[in-house]
């Protein structure tokens, strides 16, 4: 059984008595009459494929193709029908996906369907049954096992690749891997891709058809399997259509709340669940509204025991994979005012709680970041809406249409309503026109995101020359863009396809300048083993290792040193000398030191190099250790969720220096008793340092 977190009276009262001065009534336009009427479960009928769905199995047997369809209209019954095709003639098949939550909820699916035997997972957690027949990973590693095949001269034993979520090709940080794969995949293996969102799906299978030297078809189906209509919730409680307010003046546009507040949530969840509106996803700004916003729903109590006894259940067989489940702070919510919240911010164990619950159908309301909607199988009746804005990492921008139509999509569930909602809350931050517009707008076009990076021309030298490479540029989506005279050619992309080139040649000079690559152009055999470290830093940890600054023997010190490399923060976090021993503050200068001339030098070729800090390294030994997460959460200052990610990228790049093992034995059998000590509860109970 688990612990129950206690209840905190005084701040909980605090918050019912200054709800109780806002005069919030449920009330609903007469307009919303006959809607809400439709609002139910649809009657359960045997299943019959749609059109489009029929169309794209027949295509994929015969060509490339790439399906656009919103989310929930069965995109991935096609693939499961390709693939089962291809089991029938006894081949294989690779499922890509651009998160581990959705690959292992992929696995999962798709072990039930096909049987455990013939499923396997690879991801940068996890590695189980990686030679049977489905093989369902991330893009990641799909695009480094082209690499490998690349490099031993074999072809990719699939006869089928899934690119599931394809609009990720237009991803300013990981698009340039989808594009990747989309030009080094064998022509001979059918490529089947999946997106509910890309406004320029002809133009994508144009491109694929030109490099691929095959048909590409396109089969796209814009009718939602639940449609979906858009609301207005005034301040009074009274909701609209949102289409009779988006003519308003934005000037004269109530509010709910002061914009340094936010709104009465249980007043909002009272009219919602009046109507049937719930279970609701409110998308709000940042990572503390979406915690904050739980105390605020102190009216929601949860009075159906049959419910409350379910929600106790899951949790319990939920919290038998780690303790953490059962002391978390949020969880009297989720048990007395069925709400929950979910970011990056929380422990992946945490987010599967809500993830689970919300899916079981019983939680109210889950209040989210945008991240839910990137992909993770988080259906809800209604979605709301507070921001017409969103933070992009600089600056904040209003969403473009792909980005909403991304979290509409969650918005009704197939099988389980008639109808969805899309319900707009106003306040400073909120432009209704914009909405209103969004609500009838395509998706926006995907733009190539590609660019060159060390670690891809270490490891396409490997097999081909410069000239060769070249080529292989010719073929980016970029350069399409460009000859076929489009001008948005995406970020990294100048006016022609001499930007590539030049920056290729850029990367090339360097690694010959450094010794990684002779003059003719072939790999050195420092280059040959760097091509290993497919890292954001290969050339920083390759020059460790060849100037023999890395602690080679020490497991906590290596994987210390290593997440130096991969914090992304751009200051100096806080320090507690507590958890700092002089030895490993020596290593640190030591590695810092040496490395100061080369990073000078990759600056002085206009190449960004990293700023090693101190406090990740603190950080992850403390770990390493056995100092309690508890400690090490509140010294470090470090969100539980972005110190559960510092410890997995750690022991992504320390599996990358795994691989060095005919190089760096040594550095490489310290490594994975480096993984060993980081990757453990609560961080993951699923990784695999064998692989």
């Amino acid at each position: 059984m688990y612990r129950r977190y206690p209840v905190r009276h005084k701040k909980q009262l605090k918050f019912i008595r200054r709800s109780k001065s806002l005069k919030i009534k449920p009330g609903a336009d007469t307009e919303l009459k006959k809607v809400f009427a439709s609002i139910g479960v649809p009657d359960k009928t045997k299943f019959k494929p749609d059109k489009f769905q029929i169309e794209a199995v027949s295509a994929i047997n015969k060509s490339d193709c790439l399906v656009t369809a919103p989310t929930g209209a069965g995109k991935t019954w096609i693939a499961e029908q390709a693939i089962s095709l291809i089991l029938e003639r006894r081949g294989r098949c690779w499922y890509a996906s651009p998160l581990k939550a959705l690959t292992n909820s992929k696995y999962n699916e798709f072990s039930k369907i096909f049987g455990d035997r013939n499923v396997g997972i690879l991801t940068g957690d996890r590695k189980e049954n990686p030679d049977a027949p489905i093989i369902v990973g991330t893009t990641e590693i799909l695009r480094n096992q082209l690499y490998d095949a690349m490099h031993s001269g074999e072809t990719l034993s699939t006869d089928l690749v899934v690119l599931d979520e394809a609009h990720f090709l237009g991803d300013e940080e990981r698009g340039v891997v989808w594009e990747e794969i989309m030009i080094y995949l064998p022509s001979r293996i059918p490529l089947l891709l999946l997106s509910a969102t890309i406004g320029n799906a002809k133009q994508i299978a144009k491109w694929l058809s030109l490099i691929r030297s095959k048909e590409c078809i396109v089969i796209e189906e814009n009718k939602r399997p639940v449609p979906l209509f858009p609301l207005f919730f005034h301040p009074s409680g009274t909701l609209f259509p949102l289409i009779s307010q988006s003519s308003k003046s934005k000037k004269n546009s109530p509010s709910l709340a002061t914009p340094t507040k936010l709104p009465p949530f249980g007043d909002i969840l009272k009219v919602l669940k009046k109507y049937r509106l719930l279970p609701a996803i409110f998308f709000l700004k940042s990572r503390a509204d979406c915690d904050n916003a739980l105390d605020l729903c102190m009216k929601n109590i949860l009075s159906d025991q049959r419910r409350k006894a379910a929600i106790n259940q899951q949790i319990n067989e939920l919290a038998k994979q780690s303790h953490h489940i059962a002391g978390h702070r949020q969880l009297w919510h989720l048990e007395n005012l069925s709400v929950g919240a979910h970011h990056s911010g929380q422990l992946p164990v945490w987010k599967l709680v809500i993830e689970t619950l919300m899916n079981e159908g019983l939680l109210d309301a889950v209040f989210a970041t945008s991240t839910v909607a990137a992909g993770v199988n988080f259906p809800a009746r209604t979605v709301v809406f507070l921001n017409s804005d969103r933070f992009n990492g600089t600056e904040f921008v209003p969403l473009s249409s792909t980005e909403f139509h991304q979290m509409t999509g969650r918005a009704g569930r197939r099988g389980m309503d008639n109808i969805g909602f899309a319900m707009v809350l106003p306040g400073k931050f909120m432009d209704i026109r914009l909405i209103a517009k969004l609500i009838s707008s395509p998706p926006s076009d995907i733009v190539s995101q590609i660019r060159i990076n060390f670690s891809m021309v270490l490891n396409l030298l490997f097999s081909y020359s410069p000239d060769q490479i070249e080529d292989l540029l010719k073929k980016s989506f970029a350069t399409y863009l460009i000859t076929t005279g489009k001008k948005s050619a995406g970020k990294f992309i100048a006016n022609s396809y001499n930007y590539l080139s030049k920056d290729f040649i850029g990367h090339l000079n360097f690694l010959k300048e450094t010794g990684y690559v002779k003059i003719n152009g072939e790999l050195t055999e420092d280059g040959k083993w760097a091509s290993k470290l497919r890292v954001d830093q290969p050339l920083l940890i390759a020059e460790g290792f060849r100037l023999g600054v890395f602690p080679e023997s020490n497991p906590a010190f290596l994987a210390a040193i290593i997440a130096s490399f991969v914090d992304e923060r751009e200051t100096e976090g806080r320090i507690d000398k507590e958890f700092m021993p002089k030895s490993l503050l020596s290593v640190f200068l030591k590695v810092k030191k040496a490395l100061k001339p080369f990073s000078r030098l990759m600056v002085t070729k206009g190449f960004e190099t990293k700023t090693l800090f101190l406090s990740p390294a603190v950080t992850i030994h403390a770990w390493a250790t056995g100092q309690p997460w508890e400690k090490i959460v509140s010294a470090s200052e470090i969100a539980e969720g972005n110190l559960a990610m510092l410890i997995l990228r750690t022991a992504d790049n320390l599996r990358h220096i795994r691989a060095l093992k005919p190089f760096f034995p040594k550095a490489s059998e310290t490594a994975k008793k480096s993984i060993e000590l980081i990757v453990k509860e609560p961080v993951s109970s699923d990784y695999n340092v064998d692989q």
